[in-house]
């Protein structure tokens, strides 16, 4: 581990994709990795990390493992140690909903004050993880570390490997429901974060009815208030703005807020890093198409994700041409097709306008209900089509599933 670790004071960069290796880098030969070796070496390769090197077992250049994802997991531990021993800080987010949004606010704020990192992307897991931790460098004071899981065991792993100081809990929502069956388990495996995190250090949303009775931080907005250009909440007695719709989105908003507090940031530069955040694309997202405006919220898709985003665009959009597009949710389980038409129901309690099904679960979920305002597509071309035949302007919400790729439908 210490010859490893004087490796990584010595490359440019850690990568996963050998279409990426530069000269100086180290390359991880993670799964399929181990057929790229003579290629990563060709184009400069400083060291490779590999369990099957083939050939290249003998190479200088090559530090054969047992495992690659173990080794890489064990070298990043050991270098956060590192570095943490320097005075880096670590944040660590997990949760059903929000996780990103949260992490990208967290990111933006402090960065008014300090040097931070975060996640990019959706390197979440137990490769991503360690691979975003092994890219800091000696000189960041803080990383925001996005951790995703979708069974037990997966988050105490990646806090072990992470170390953080705080902890970030955003809600317990009916994500991996297909895998840990019940909301009580998904509690259960999102909080095997709580031993490893002080409780001091430990944030979560006050009023998410399993995280409540924690003993943590527990952030709840004082007000709130939408509008087409973005939300105005008000938390520890001074009111900030976001440039995006929704409570959920505020609440993502003030455990950034909080943090900054923490780190000692005033309320201008934590208001400016809240307007500066570079959101993610695909959480309501806007975009203009001729006389549509769609809302581009279709990264992903839960039954909680999907109520918030409906009484945002419903209460927003209020008066207007409303049009929800609404994908199957997936890895819901055996109570799938109950989520869909609860989702349904929803839509038309709030009074939308139009809703379009798209999906087999929804169309199925839809059998129950008789109105007008429901119309189900089997295809995407027939979605695409009513949409660009819409004559008058409208507001369109996006949502659902990633695996739905709903975003495919702007026309």
């Amino acid at each position: 581990m210490e010859q490893m670790l004087e490796i990584l004071k010595k490359i440019k960069s850690v990568v996963m994709d050998s279409r990426k290796i530069q000269k100086g880098d180290l390359f991880l030969a993670i799964n399929n990795g181990n057929s790229y070796i003579k290629e990563v070496l060709e184009k400069g390769a400083e060291y490779v990390i590999a369990d099957a090197p083939g050939d290249f077992l003998d190479h200088p250049q090559v530090i054969v493992v047992e495992d690659t994802v173990a080794a890489v997991q064990e070298l990043a531990k050991a270098y956060v140690k590192s570095l943490k021993d320097k005075g880096l800080k670590l944040i660590a987010i997990t949760g059903s909903n929000g996780k990103t949004t949260t992490k990208d606010f967290i990111h933006s704020v402090l960065s008014q004050g300090l040097i931070c990192m975060k996640t990019e992307g959706n390197y979440n897991n137990q490769i991503g993880v360690p691979y975003t931790l092994l890219n800091l460098k000696p000189t960041d004071e803080i990383a925001v570390i996005e951790m995703g899981m979708s069974g037990f065991g997966e988050i105490d792993l990646l806090t072990k490997i992470t170390q953080p100081d705080y902890g970030v809990i955003t809600n317990i929502g009916d994500s991996h429901m297909e895998f840990l069956k019940t909301r009580a388990n998904v509690f259960k495996a999102k909080t095997e974060m709580l031993p490893y995190v002080d409780p001091e250090n430990m944030i979560v949303y006050g009023d998410d009815p399993f995280l409540s009775e924690l003993n943590a931080v527990k952030i709840r907005l004082e007000k709130f208030r939408d509008s087409e250009d973005g939300g105005e909440f008000r938390i520890f007695g001074e009111n900030y703005k976001i440039n995006l719709n929704g409570r959920h989105n505020a609440l993502n908003a003030a455990m950034a807020v909080y943090l900054g507090k923490r780190f000692l940031l005033s309320h201008e530069e934590i208001q400016r890093g809240l307007l500066q955040a570079q959101i993610t694309k695909m959480r309501f997202e806007k975009i203009i198409k001729e006389n549509r405006e769609y809302i581009n919220d279709a990264y992903n898709a839960s039954p909680i994700s999907m109520a918030y985003s409906l009484e945002t665009f419903a209460a927003v959009y209020k008066g207007k041409n409303r049009i929800a597009v609404l994908g199957d949710m997936l890895e819901l389980g055996e109570g799938e097709i109950e989520f869909h038409k609860e989702t349904i129901k929803k839509a038309l309690e709030l009074g939308i306008e139009k809703i379009y099904l798209y999906g087999p679960r929804m169309k199925k979920a839809a059998g129950d209900f008789k109105d007008s305002r429901l119309t189900s597509f089997e295809n995407k071309e027939d979605l695409k089509k009513a949409l660009s035949d819409e004559k008058e302007k409208a507001a369109i919400l996006l949502k659902g599933s990633r695996g739905m790729r709903l975003e495919e439908a702007i026309v």
